[in-house]
């Protein structure tokens, strides 16, 4: 009886799925919950592509069956991690940095792709392959990369002193200057001003650069993520290190009175965003669909310009219309040193803490915070 009954099923499951991909209708509808970084996905405004509109628009094309995506978003990499880790949400999608790639790697949070289900993969350039947060490309795949950089306001900070991770410690602009809210990030700051290993885990190392950050504190307006979009873009401060292609939409949205530049400072963080599907997930097929139509070109160049990040994707990078739309200067920022990505990569960008240094650093942190 009971293997009559697992012949039943197993049929009724070969015709739905049948169905399903010959794009009959199904009744009941998915659920894709997806987790990513604030103002890192074209949303349709203003007018621009909608990715999640689209994607449950394609899918059902495609697949005969609706599909709801609910999308949230996280300001840091450690608040992303403490949601998931402590069983309090749950998402079949998200959206980590490399060396958080690492640590949930190592701790069993993530789930092994399904590579026959994104097969626009082959679109990744292979000098974003076999990195050290996922080597052998099992976990993870890149969805944009980028460099720290400093944004300042030109009507505000002498040109004489825009230059380095000095600018960031300058008491000629004490009350004007904003740091990360994060402690890998602030503390990275202080690390590379000084010439230290931002990997080190030698404890006298983080003491130094602690001693530093104390330098800083009393120059500090505030210590902010999203928040610095408004900020910069209101003259509301003068100087923030952050994230490359976040530049341009605070450049795009600054007030009339607002001149904000960016620069580089000789040594800094090389990050790659990517994609992950977490031990959570309730549809990992689903979810390896989702991941390989943000792989196509469509969906791909939209969300690249949108959130004027670099993209690993090569049928983004060498598109002409992508490279006119974004200008000579916006591809000179987002792509310093393509050629030898790997190598700056690799010398410059954070690696993972194990435990006891992640414990030691936020307890720097708050020494920091109460300092």
């Amino acid at each position: 009886m009971k293997k009559i009954l697992s012949l039943i099923a197993s049929a009724i499951l070969l015709c739905s799925l049948v169905l399903s991909g010959c794009g009959s209708s199904v009744s009941s509808g998915l659920t894709l919950n997806v987790y990513n970084w604030g103002e890192y996905i074209s949303d349709g405004s203003e007018g621009s592509f909608d990715t999640i509109k689209e994607f449950e628009k394609w899918y059902y094309a495609n697949y005969g069956q609706k599909v709801k995506v609910n999308y949230d978003t996280f300001s840091s990499n450690e608040d992303m991690y403490n949601k998931l880790s402590s069983g309090a949400v749950s998402y079949d999608v998200i959206f980590p940095s490399d060396y958080m790639v690492e640590r949930m790697r190592s701790e069993n949070m993530l789930l092994p792709l399904n590579f026959d289900n994104i097969p626009n993969y082959s679109n990744i350039l292979d000098s974003f392959r076999g990195l050290y947060y996922d080597p052998e490309n099992l976990y993870s795949i890149p969805y944009t990369y980028g460099v720290v950089g400093i944004i300042y306001d030109a009507n505000k900070v002498a040109p004489e002193d825009a230059h380095g991770w000095e600018l960031m410690w300058n008491e000629k602009y004490a009350g004007n200057i904003l740091q990360f809210n994060n402690p890998r990030d602030a503390f990275a700051t202080a690390q590379y001003k000084l010439g230290l290993d931002v990997n080190d885990t030698d404890h006298s190392s983080w003491e130094i650069a602690l001693m530093e950050m104390k330098k800083q504190f009393p120059l500090v307006k505030s210590f902010v993520m999203d928040e610095v979009f408004n900020m910069m873009e209101s003259g509301e401060a003068a100087i923030a290190a952050y994230y490359a292609g976040d530049y341009f939409t605070i450049q795009e949205n600054q007030a009339p009175n607002v001149d904000l530049q960016f620069y580089y400072p000789e040594r800094t963080n090389y990050f790659i965003d990517a994609i992950c599907i977490p031990s959570c997930c309730q549809n990992k097929e689903l979810a390896e669909i989702f991941i390989n139509y943000m792989l196509s070109p469509e969906p791909a160049i939209a969300n690249a310009e949108y959130i004027c990040y670099a993209s690993p994707n090569s049928i983004v990078y060498n598109d002409p219309g992508y490279a006119e739309d974004m200008g000579e200067e916006a591809m000179s920022i987002l792509y310093p040193g393509i050629d030898n990505f790997s190598e700056l990569y690799n010398k410059f960008s954070f690696k993972n803490l194990d435990s006891e240094n992640l414990i030691y650093l936020v307890s720097l942190w708050e020494q920091l915070k109460i300092s």
